[in-house]
């Protein structure tokens, strides 16, 4: 059957990729083409053609989209006419909302007109129960399946909006156990043991300029006892720490070594993301912070608009404060450093975590996320076929 795949991001292009893979063991006939990365183009080898890699597309933020608009714009208008020309089985959309919906309702205009007969999926459906909730009915008019990988998403999809989901399991929890089983080892006996608080400040350079500041002086007091290593982000140059650390006397930065360098930690200080539940799927206790503008205006905002209670994937998963939130208001070097210390070796609220964080592993369960949907998936594509 013939695959069509959309990945805006680098989170996506990995997700994807095992998506692809797991595709390939399902249906020894797949085929693919796809707008994302090296690691989808990987994934496919000699199966599939990338259309346009994500990186011509991926920006961020209102003016950056702004500024960038016709090159979006065309993209979107060669994905359109791309899947149009090659007419898959099935288009699968990856996150990317703003990107993916609009490109899902142009096909199912299409499908209703007869000119494609492709069926529409979501594989990590964009996170509309925080905000832009009015987004459910896109999925409702154009997205034959959603495959979650977020357990709370069932009881919004289908409790609240009666819109039957899969919950497939989660791709984070699955790569955290293949490391563990494959590679933990090897990293033992090569690296040199010490204890450690890890910063990850964020995958994108502006996360990492608000972040990293703080998080350094929140955690300067404590490297009498504990080293201080920075994860660096994919995609960012080594150059762009520079500013951070220089003359900071003591301070490492490791590059690819993000799982490594988690296996091993005391602590961590995560920016909010999928960071934050990698961090609990090593047992890492960790303090998420995220440095906004307008810290007043965005508390009161959370409060009133944001339709969710916490930002951290652990709090919303296991739907109780698992972890402490320190962004807006609470956001200040002091407050980092007051909870960093409560969860350092032999503190009450370090060995609180840790047994909360059990409850986050029951809930993610041990399902493969990506064999679950390749599996769903070629089942439904076989039986439409049949039918």
């Amino acid at each position: 059957m013939k695959y069509y795949l959309i990945a805006g991001e680098a989170s996506g292009d990995l997700h994807a990729s095992h998506l692809i893979a797991s595709l390939i063991k399902e249906d020894a006939e797949a085929q693919f083409r796809f707008f994302g990365g090296d690691n989808m183009q990987k994934a496919v080898g000699t199966r599939g053609v990338m259309v346009q890699h994500y990186k011509t597309l991926a920006y961020m933020g209102f003016i950056p989209v702004l500024l960038h608009l016709p090159t979006i714009m065309r993209g979107m208008k060669l994905c359109k006419e791309d899947i149009l020309a090659w007419q898959p089985d099935c288009v699968i959309f990856v996150d990317y909302a703003g990107f993916n919906l609009k490109v899902a309702q142009f096909l199912r205009q299409q499908i209703s007109k007869g000119f494609l007969h492709s069926k529409l999926y979501y594989f990590i459906a964009p996170k509309i129960w925080a905000w832009k909730e009015y987004r459910i009915k896109n999925f409702k008019r154009d997205i034959d399946e959603i495959f979650s990988i977020l357990p709370f998403e069932k009881d919004f999809f289908e409790g609240k909006h009666h819109y039957p989901i899969h919950y497939v399991g989660n791709p984070t929890a699955d790569e955290v156990r293949e490391f563990k089983g494959s590679r933990v080892q090897e990293f033992k006996n090569s690296r040199v043991q010490e204890a450690y608080i890890l910063l990850l400040p964020g995958s994108r350079r502006q996360e990492i300029k608000d972040n990293l500041p703080a998080m350094l002086e929140a955690s300067a007091p404590f490297m009498k006892n504990f080293s201080i290593i920075i994860g660096g982000a994919p995609g960012i140059e080594p150059e762009y720490y520079t500013p951070f650390i220089k003359n900071k006397e003591g301070i490492k930065i490791e590059f690819g070594k993000t799982y490594d360098l988690l296996h091993c930690a005391t602590a961590a200080i995560v920016t909010s993301g999928t960071a934050t539940l990698e961090t609990a799927c090593f047992n890492v206790p960790q303090v998420v912070c995220y440095k906004t503008p307008v810290p007043k205006l965005m508390r009161w905002a959370f409060n009133h608009i944001i339709k969710c209670k916490y930002i951290s994937l652990v709090n919303l998963i296991a739907d109780k404060e698992v972890v402490q939130e320190l962004f807006a208001d609470r956001f200040s070097i002091e407050n980092i450093r007051e909870e960093l210390r409560k969860i350092l070796p032999g503190s009450p609220e370090r060995e609180k975590m840790l047994a909360d964080y059990k409850l986050v592993h029951e809930r993610l369960g041990e399902e493969c996320a990506p064999d679950n949907t390749a599996r769903i998936i070629v089942s439904l594509l076989s039986s439409s076929q049949t039918n």
